[in-house]
This record gives C-alpha cells, structure tokens and sequence, in this order.
C-alpha cells in the first residue's frame, strides 16, 4: 500500500511516469469540478422532490413564534426578568408578488440547500486537487482540512439559522416608521434575507481557517493578533451590532461571543503555524549542519 504522500503524488503523473502537463492539470481540476457540481445537483433534485415539507419546518420556522429560538427567548425572559427578550408575535406576512415566485423560489431554495449539503463533498473534491502541490510538511500541517472546513461551516449556519437570523427577522418586522405601515415582505426578500444571514455566519465561521493560510504565507503573526486584540473586539461588536440591529444589548453580546471565541482561535491556530515553521527551520539547520 502507497504512503498517503505518493498516492497524492500519483495523481499528478500520467501512466509513463512523467509529470502533468498544464492542459492534464486542466482537465483533471474539471473533473473534480464536474463531480462537486454534480454531487450540488443530486442533493437540489432531492431537495426539490420534498420541497414543502423542508418550506414549513426549515425555511419558514424563523418567520413563526412557535420557533425554537423564540421560545428559549421567551424562557429565558421568564428567569431574568426582562420581558423584552420574549418574542410571541413576528409583525409581518409573506405574499408572492409574480405569476411564478413560488416556484422560482422553490428552485432557488433547492439549489442553495444543495450547495448546503453537498458542501463537503465538493470541498474534498477541490481539496483533492490542491493537495499533490503542496510539500510534505504542508500536508502534514493541513492535515484534516476538509474536516475543520466542514465543521466550522455547518457550526456557522446553524448559529446563523438559530440565532442571528430570527434575531434579525424579530428585530426588522417589528420595527415601524408608522402605524399605519403594514409589512408584507416578498417571500423572495425573506428567502434573500435567511439565505444571506444563514451562509454569511457559514464563511464567517471560518475565520480559523483564513487565520492558518496567512500565517501559512507569513502575513499573519499571533503576535499581531495578540496586539490588535482589543481594536478586533470592537470590530466584532460593530458586526454584531451590524448583523443584529436590535438594540437590545443581550443580542449583540450574544452575536459577539462565539465571534470573539473564533478570535482566539485564530491567534491559536496562527501561533501552531508559528511553531511548525520554527521547528522545519531548525531541522533544516540540523540537517544542513550535518552535511558540513
């Protein structure tokens, strides 16, 4: 059986043993894509067959009081005191506006929760490709990429869909310049709005990640993290306030915290690039110094 190394090493030599040329590279990176695109579709057909049942328990939850974030709220505010938290009427309706807006809405959302679903799949078959460029040492330090890549972002759409999103939602149909203003939102703008909260919080939860690549190519030191900490707590507030425009105080804090925690995650991450990189230099010394 090959090391993991080569059997990544074989994929860029053809059957006589050379390496790849650039039109093989191409051709192999539109096989990887075709299968990732492929893997979206299959899970958007699946998706689309049981389209009604994920549109009353999944993509309108937020818009109903029932809703699970709504009634921890509601507990919480029953413990504390403050009854504001309680959240027992949404003011707002949704109507479809064109001829075929639900169905071009049935359509788009299948789509997006096969790009949801298929999300792992298609980054282990981008990842595939990237994988036989990179050293020995950088594939050891990227170890587990498609995992941490996975998890952080299925952790960054359920903290959108849970909490920022009906948070949002709360916060914009309840607010009026009038009285006398009804809201009726488009379902496209509501299936807009949740699609962006949701996914947003999805790449914003990978921010570990982008802390290893630029540590990775030396842009990024935990020192500077460290340093800058304070200016990147008020940055998250700012986000936090910008993601939840309530001005209730316990939803920002609540935004802010897993955005801060990501933070020193980051600064740990970057500090582990730091490490590796000064133990690969003072083997090479070694190593080097072995030769004289």
């Amino acid at each position: 059986m090959k090391p993991i190394d080569q059997e990544f090493d074989s994929e860029n030599e053809v059957e006589d043993g050379s390496e790849m040329t650039f039109l093989e590279h191409l051709e192999e990176l539109r096989w990887h894509l075709v299968r990732a695109v492929a893997s979206i579709a299959v899970f958007a057909i699946l998706a689309f067959i049981y389209i009604r049942e994920i549109y009353d328990l999944v993509i309108l939850g937020p818009s109903s009081p029932d809703f699970w974030t709504y009634r921890m709220m509601c507990k919480l505010s029953e413990k504390t005191g403050f009854t504001d938290l309680c959240v027992d009427k949404l003011n707002f309706t949704l109507q479809s506006r064109e001829v075929g807006g639900q169905f071009t809405m049935g359509l788009t959302a299948s789509l997006m929760i096969g790009l949801l679903f298929a999300f792992p799949y298609a980054f282990w078959e981008l990842w595939r490709f990237i994988v036989p460029g990179l050293r020995t040492s950088e594939r050891r330090a990227a170890r587990g990429a498609v995992f941490f890549v996975t998890t952080l972002f299925f952790s960054g759409v359920l903290f959108g869909y849970y909490i920022v999103s009906p948070l949002a939602l709360n916060f914009l149909a309840n607010f009026q310049l009038d009285p006398r203003i009804v809201n009726e939102f488009d379902i496209t703008s509501y299936i807009s709005t949740l699609a962006t909260l949701t996914l947003g919080c999805g790449l914003t939860f990978q921010m570990p990640i982008v802390a290893f690549v630029l540590s990775k190519i030396g842009f990024l030191t935990p020192n500077f993290m460290r340093e800058y900490r304070r200016h990147a707590l008020v940055v998250i507030l700012i986000v936090a306030a910008v993601i939840t425009p309530s001005p209730d105080i316990y939803s920002q804090i609540l935004v802010a915290m897993p955005l801060a925690l990501l933070y020193e995650v980051s600064i740990w991450v970057s500090g582990y690039v730091q490490r590796m990189r000064i133990k690969d230099e003072q083997a090479l010394m070694k190593s080097d110094g072995y030769e004289d």
